[in-house]
């Protein structure tokens, strides 16, 4: 039963999803708090691990999650049903790319999305950092403030906003990531 509910969640998170694995992790985040599969806490983890590992972070996040419920055939089953979607779509937009982007409807229906995805994306943003900075992840949540968080948020973007700055280019989000997971080992494992 859980094997048919983690495909048919994930495939409609991947049939109804714009723009990428950001895009869906709003999506994702609901089907799994509403089917109780996770708290928010382990979901805030899962985006973690998820971001911090190769490969797109939605695909990456359906594997965890199917493997926290079903094992090893569950993350299968997850991962086929948030990719299938995708593949099928872009087998089709392939065939007809040419043929389908002349029309204005077309265009017009892609550039209404767009600003929905970056919503969708911003959304995402501030829940987290509301939740990480804060210690606000419901209503009735108390307000506890993580200092440490925010000093690694705000050297994090010091680092990134002056390197962009002098180099010209934007630093390797690899090297954010190395460095941020480095900064919090040292900060939460006593260091400071």
């Amino acid at each position: 039963m859980i094997y048919l509910q983690l495909f048919l969640n994930f495939l409609k998170i991947g049939v109804v999803s714009f723009g990428g694995g950001y895009g869906m992790i709003p999506l994702i985040q609901e089907t799994v708090i509403s089917n109780g599969w996770l708290t928010q806490e382990e979901i805030l983890n899962f985006i973690a691990v998820s971001e911090s590992t190769p490969g797109p972070i939605a695909i990456n996040m359906a594997t965890f999650i199917g493997s926290s419920q079903g094992g090893i055939l569950g993350s299968f089953i997850a991962t086929l049903g948030i990719v299938l979607p995708s593949f099928i779509i872009i087998l089709i937009i392939a065939t007809l790319a040419k043929n389908l982007m002349k029309f204005a409807g077309v265009k017009a229906t892609l550039n209404g999305i767009r600003p929905t995805i970056v919503g969708m994306i911003f959304a995402t943003f501030v829940t987290m950092f509301i939740s990480t900075i804060f210690g606000i992840k419901t209503i009735e949540s108390v307000f506890s403030f993580d200092w440490k968080g925010l000093v690694i948020f705000a050297i994090v973007a010091i680092i990134a906003i002056v390197y962009k700055h002098f180099r010209k280019k934007s630093i390797s989000p690899i090297l954010l990531i190395v460095l941020s997971g480095g900064m919090g080992m040292l900060m939460y494992c006593g260091l400071f």
